[in-house]
């Protein structure tokens, strides 16, 4: 199977980039891993509505051209729908065996996905209500994906 994490900013922090290696390389038994960091618009604190609008524009078509071509794309937003982890599991296993083996999970930019992005997604992912900083969100997205390929195997792990 493929798992594509396309996100819109760079880890800056040693203690973020030292989770996602290690989440890569516990996924490389399970899945070919590709995470596409994508570079982010800078965005002062007095944006207008306008102006946040086109910041999500300009990362949309990033993040556009970045999904690898047939993937089952899902993008992690707010009001998306709330999997289990044995929910996100059967998503997995089905994608593998149904779905052409290619799932592209999607992280905006600070100010959100653009509409076009959104459109795009087969699925809408929420982790919750909360906000959460974007690089913790890739290490709890990698997390899950490491747990749900485990509870496919019926590996011990998820407890």
């Amino acid at each position: 199977m493929q798992i594509q994490i396309v996100c819109v900013g760079k880890l800056k922090e040693k203690y973020w980039t030292g989770a996602v290696e290690e989440y890569a390389k516990r996924l490389g038994a399970y899945a070919r891993l590709d995470i596409r960091e994508l570079t982010d618009e800078k965005t002062p604190d007095s944006l207008s509505p306008a102006e946040e609008e086109q910041v999500r524009a300009r990362e949309g078509e990033r993040i556009l051209a970045a999904l690898r071509e047939g993937s089952h794309v899902v993008a992690l937003a707010i009001d998306g729908e709330t999997w289990t982890s044995e929910q996100l599991a059967a998503h997995l296993d089905k994608q593998a065996v149904y779905g052409g083996g290619s799932v592209s999970f999607v992280i905006g930019g600070s100010l959100g996905l653009s509409p076009a992005v959104l459109a795009r997604a087969d699925k809408k992912l929420s982790f919750g209500r909360m906000t959460y900083p974007h690089q913790m969100m890739r290490v709890m997205l990698l997390e899950q994906v490491y747990r749900g390929f485990k509870i496919i195997r019926g590996e011990p792990y998820h407890k």
